[in-house]
Formats: C-alpha cells, sequence, structure tokens
C-alpha cells in the first residue's frame, strides 16, 4: 500500500459497467521526502507522476488515502476487471518515527 494525497478527480461520460457507483481520483503519490520532512511541511506536488485511482469509499480532494496498485486492486471485483490503483484507505493522521542508528 501507498499514501497520496488527492488533487482532482476525473470525469467520466460512460464507463465499464462492472466500475460504476465508483469515482475515479487524481492522486499525487508521498515519497521518501514527506515522512522525513512531514507530509504537511512540503508545499506542492511529488516530483513522482500522479496516479487515477478508482475510489468507492469516498476519497475527497486534499485527503490522504492508502491506495494499492497492480493485481492486488483487481481483487475486490466479482468479474475480473482491467484496474491499475484502487483506494483501499481514507488515512486520518500519519506518524512517522524512524529508528536512530
Amino acid at each position: 500500500m501507498r499514501l497520496g494525497t488527492v488533487i482532482g478527480r476525473v470525469t467520466l461520460c460512460r464507463a465499464v459497467p462492472s466500475l460504476t457507483g465508483g469515482r475515479w481520483l487524481i492522486v499525487s503519490p508521498f515519497t521518501r521526502e514527506h515522512f522525513q520532512r512531514g507530509i504537511d511541511a512540503i508545499e506542492g506536488l511529488s516530483a513522482d507522476p500522479s496516479v487515477v485511482v478508482y475510489d468507492a469509499i469516498g476519497g475527497g480532494v486534499g485527503q490522504t488515502i492508502g491506495f494499492v496498485e497492480g493485481r492486488e486492486a483487481a481483487t475486490p471485483f466479482e468479474v475480473p476487471t482491467a484496474i491499475d490503483a484502487i483506494n483501499a484507505a481514507l488515512v486520518d493522521e500519519v506518524y512517522y518515527a524512524p529508528f536512530e542508528k
């Protein structure tokens, strides 16, 4: 699972019937720098490319979400569905305390 911030939404005029009822979110994934400096301390977007994520649990713009990619993203669907990423968690807070050497 990766974490990221929702930076926008995608609007479709047609969708595959198995994806009806969900939304598509544009997510800027967190990088190591986000955690080292503090998620709220970093202005702007990630240097990594944004990801389009299927959302059926209600993530909104500006919210931190946890998303999974690859084969695991298609697991919640009864019918095999071609999907790359799915929102798996709405994140309230992130605590980061790395081990010191």
